[in-house]
């Protein structure tokens, strides 16, 4: 089958193109003054970074307008065509889904809003769920693969993620449906005055396909999602300007508890976000201050019995960022965060938990433009936790840049704390949690390089190796920490390929992984290898005139699993899943067709539990 396909890709890229410079896909930034809409682009400064050592820093963008073009629909439909990330989901859109990223554990991964930490403080692990995050009120995508400690600091062992609801001023509706009438909905509406704007945003989606377990074609497990997103900002002067940013969703999903038993079970997960700031900017200067609240709410119902989880976090942010002349910037900043999570469990396993912690971090870095092409990047953080007292994380980075390509090496370190439920948990099997617990420690080297050969051709490369130590095992009913002095070891290589023609982009992409458990064998769920291409192209029609078709291929490797009813473990087969849009624009609107799962590919991931099969969507975006 990937032969087909990559057959198929150069049919469509060789058939009447030519190198040249692309002038139409790529976005350009003008004032619209007819609306007075202000040409603003979503530039989000990483914490703990500065103008000289912000190169050196691991971060992929994805815009609003290649979401748009992707036809995503939720957080998953983005990331799995990012290198470094693998992602189960325990069924179709809805279900719980878990991301590795770069081999490690799928609490190894920070998650944040405008960079504001989300992970949940009641879930067991501190992991998040990247099943129940929907895209219609995002604007843009940040990934940060890689320990990202110094940054962000604790769960960022794997890498960060970091969702922008900021910076959308163009007016909009979305509508899509399918042949079952599932739809996805959203609308964005910003008022602008002369020193302040007001932006409102809503989505809902619904979606109802196939059965998580037993056979696909069982009673279908539905979706519901619902989410608001207000931001506000007002500019005091030309440098000050205040923020605020209020987001709240709520997802529920029917799922199933067995092959045989699907029936009356619905998880109810309900999140919101308050975010305030005040922001100084100058040429040389830049100023951020943030205070934030988040809370969650879950409920599962199964067959009446109701397992509630409950969380809340608030917190204050401070980051400065200072050019001092031009060779040399730093940066200094301190973050307080206070948690707090409940959750009670009352089936046939009970489980529970009550508690709360807190954290204080001060952190710096320095950049220094040591030559002309030459970087020097020092980070560092300390974050003072409740139960695991001091921890301090560094990262050290050097880069050069040649004529056409750079060079660059990296060295970090991470870790993760305990969660609530490892610390103050209990369940009917006799645990009873661990204060005494250490936090995860990481050690991560990198080098990476890109190569520019011309305006229409670049590639990046970028090899690490990393372990984790000290790692957290659930042994003799209680939380230990591995004293063996042997380390889970993941190490990898990834590389993109990004191809421009005169109407249309190519972007190949590959990784290939190794995550090892402490025998030497491999971790679960980690396949060796991952690639696929993201490519669009604008088709003349004399019919219909400009078509803009966007196709996405992604092959998932082959892996080992748990089998789902008799928990051996087992080798899963690879995957091949295409998606494909065509577009026409028409006036203010964009009319669409799009088909998920072109080949119709039927598989589980994981073990146990069904994926949607090709479904036919159309709808507009106006």
């Amino acid at each position: 089958m990937p032969r087909l396909i990559v057959y198929i890709l150069f049919n469509l890229i060789f058939s009447n193109l030519v190198f040249a410079a692309d002038k139409n896909s790529n976005y350009t930034c003008r004032w619209d003054n007819k609306n007075k809409i202000p040409c603003i682009e979503v530039i989000s400064l990483t914490p703990n970074s500065s103008n000289f050592s912000k190169s050196g820093i691991n971060k992929t963008i994805i815009t609003k307008k290649q979401i748009e073009e992707s036809g995503a629909v939720d957080l998953i439909d983005v990331l799995e065509s990012v290198p470094d990330i693998n992602i189960t989901q325990s069924g179709p859109k809805g279900q719980q889904a878990s991301m590795f990223m770069r081999g490690t554990g799928s609490n190894h991964t920070l998650v944040m809003i405008n960079g504001i930490p989300i992970n949940d403080q009641s879930t067991t692990q501190g992991l998040h769920d990247f099943g129940v995050d929907f895209i219609q009120t995002v604007q843009q995508i940040e990934i940060y693969p890689g320990s990202s400690a110094t940054h962000f600091g604790t769960n960022a062992i794997g890498g960060a993620v970091n969702i922008i609801l900021t910076g959308d001023y163009k007016d909009t509706f979305f509508v899509t449906t399918d042949n079952s009438a599932n739809y996805e909905l959203s609308g964005n509406k910003t008022y602008v005055y002369d020193e302040s704007s007001l932006n409102i945003k809503v989505g809902s989606v619904k979606n109802s396909t196939v059965s998580a377990r037993g056979n696909s074609k069982d009673e279908k497990d539905a979706l519901e999602n619902y989410s608001t997103n207000i931001n506000y900002e007002k500019f005091l002067n030309e440098n000050l300007r205040i923020y605020k940013t209020t987001y709240i969703r709520q997802t529920k999903a029917e799922y199933d508890n067995s092959n045989s038993n699907q029936i009356g079970y619905e998880g109810d997960n309900k999140m919101g976000s308050i975010q305030f700031g005040l922001e100084n900017l100058t040429e040389t200067k830049k100023n951020n201050y943030k205070f934030y609240y988040n809370i969650y709410d879950r409920e599962y119902d199964e067959l009446g019995t109701i397992d509630t989880y409950k969380s809340e976090v608030f917190g204050f942010k401070y980051d400065l960022s200072k050019i001092i002349n031009s060779k040399l910037s730093y940066g200094l900043g301190s973050e307080y965060k206070y948690d707090w999570g409940y959750f009670n469990n009352r089936g046939s396993y009970t489980a529970s938990t009550k508690g709360h912690s807190d954290n204080l971090a001060i952190h710096g870095n320095l950049g220094w433009n040591i030559f002309e092409n030459s970087n020097i990047s020092l980070f560092g953080r300390s974050d003072v936790h409740k139960q695991t007292k001091r921890n301090n994380t560094y990262k050290v980075n050097l880069e050069q840049k040649f004529n056409k390509f750079n060079l660059g090496f990296s060295y970090m370190n991470g870790l993760r704390n305990p969660t609530l439920y490892e610390m103050f948990g209990t369940d009917n099997f006799g645990y009873s949690g661990n204060k005494d617990l250490n936090p995860e420690k990481s050690n991560t080297y990198e080098i990476y390089s890109k190569i520019s050969f011309n305006e229409n051709l670049n590639l990046s490369l970028r090899a690490f190796r990393a372990n984790i130590q000290n790692n957290i095992e659930y042994l003799n009913n209680k939380y230990q920490n591995d004293s063996d002095n042997i380390d889970l070891n993941q190490s990898g290589f990834s590389n993109q390929v990004n191809l421009k023609f005169k109407n249309s982009n190519i972007n190949f992409f590959s990784s290939f992984l190794s995550s090892e458990k402490e025998n030497g064998a491999d971790q679960l769920r980690r396949p060796e290898k991952n690639y696929g291409i993201n490519f669009s192209k604008i088709i003349n029609s004399n019919f219909f005139g400009n078509l803009n078709l966007n196709l996405k291929y992604n092959h998932y490797g082959k892996h080992f699993d748990t089998h789902s009813s008799n928990f051996s473990t087992i080798e899963m087969d690879s995957t091949d899943l295409v998606d494909l849009k065509i577009s026409k624009k028409l006036n203010n609107g964009d009319f669409f067709i799009k088909i998920t799962n072109a080949l119709n590919e039927s598989y589980q991931r994981p073990h146990g539990y069904n994926h949607e099969g090709r479904i036919f969507k159309f709808g507009i975006n106006y």
